[in-house]
């Protein structure tokens, strides 16, 4: 899946080891899990090279897509890309 994080939100995981992330639409902070039951409990954490996205391998219980699905990204744009 692929979520927003603010400085709040990386706080508290670091903190409680359960991902926080930040809801644009909503403006609040929200951990994945609390409403759903379907929650992410931090392995660990790694950054890019430019420091500007982190990579969380957690835990997953039940699907991280809210329709259920195992990952956010199950739609296929194309099964298989030739380069010319």
């Amino acid at each position: 899946m692929l979520a927003w994080m603010n400085r709040e939100a990386l706080s508290l995981t670091l903190a409680t080891g359960k991902a926080t992330y930040w809801s644009r639409s909503r403006s609040s902070l929200w951990i994945k899990g609390e409403t759903s039951g379907s929650s992410q409990e931090v392995v660990s954490i790694d950054y890019d090279c430019d420091g500007d996205a982190i990579l969380l391998k957690v835990h997953q219980t039940a699907g991280a897509c809210h329709t259920g699905e195992r990952s956010c990204f199950h739609n296929s744009l194309a099964k298989e890309v030739r380069a010319n």
